[in-house]
Parts: structure tokens; C-alpha cells; sequence
């Protein structure tokens, strides 16, 4: 008899998806800052690992990394793919998971975003809507 899930909507993942890819974010931030990469691409990089998405049978994990000032991202995530194994590997010796997930690297673009969402609210038109709003809000009172 399967078991019936605790959370009515599924939209998003579960408690234990959530801990495993912090644990597995930790790991890996671990090992890049300390060097343990050897792919002539990665070599000397600071490289940000952001966050891990897994799916929910905990078997891949997708890792949204980005090289220190955006430099080279396409190298990097070539040469972080290419070591993906060893990674995995690094990442079942220290997790106690009966499978170590798989792992993909991709460019992380939420600093993207961030950065563009801070210009269009810094933007003039931005600026005046708010202006027009604080009179509107201070007449009705």
C-alpha cells in the first residue's frame, strides 16, 4: 500500500530533498575551496556553488555554479562537468545516502537577474510610479 504523502500540493520539494542538496552545496563548496580539482580549467578558479536542485528520488542533482566574476563560465562549467565523477564520488564518501546522486553543473544566472531587477527599480519610471503613489496615498488620508 503506498504511502500517502503528508503534504496535500507537491509544487516543491520535499524536507529531506531541501537537506540533502544543502549537504551536498556544503560538500562540494568544501572541496573547491580547497583546491582538490586538478582539471586545468578549474585549476585557480574561485568558483561559487549557489545551489544544488536534486530530484526527488535524490538520485541527480543539478548544481547552479558560477566562476568569481563571472570570467570564463564556459570553461569552468566544461571543466566541473568533466570532474563530476570524482565529485560524486567525494560526495557518497561523505554522505551516508544509499545512492550518491549524479551531478550536472550549469551557470548560475540568478545574479543576472538580481542585478537586473536592482536596475529597473532604480530606474526613473520606477522612481516616478512610486512618487505619484506616495501623493495619491497622502491625499485619500
Amino acid at each position: 500500500m503506498a504511502r500517502k504523502s503528508s503534504r496535500p500540493d507537491q509544487s516543491g520539494p520535499s524536507q529531506r530533498q531541501l537537506r540533502v542538496a544543502e549537504e551536498i552545496r556544503h560538500i562540494l563548496a568544501g572541496i573547491l575551496m580547497r583546491g582538490e580539482l586538478h582539471d586545468p580549467l578549474v585549476v585557480g578558479v574561485s568558483v561559487t556553488v549557489s545551489e544544488v536542485r536534486i530530484s526527488p528520488d535524490l538520485k541527480n542533482a543539478t548544481v547552479f555554479a558560477l566562476p568569481l566574476g563571472g570570467a570564463h563560465v564556459d570553461e569552468v562549467l566544461k571543466g566541473l562537468n568533466r570532474s563530476a565523477p570524482y565529485l560524486r564520488a567525494q560526495v557518497g564518501h561523505a554522505m551516508q545516502l544509499r545512492y550518491a546522486p549524479t551531478l550536472t553543473f550549469v551557470e548560475d544566472k540568478s545574479f543576472d537577474e538580481a542585478h537586473h531587477i536592482e536596475e529597473l527599480l532604480r530606474s526613473e519610471k520606477v522612481a516616478r510610479d512610486l512618487k505619484a503613489k506616495a501623493r495619491s496615498d497622502d491625499g485619500e488620508a
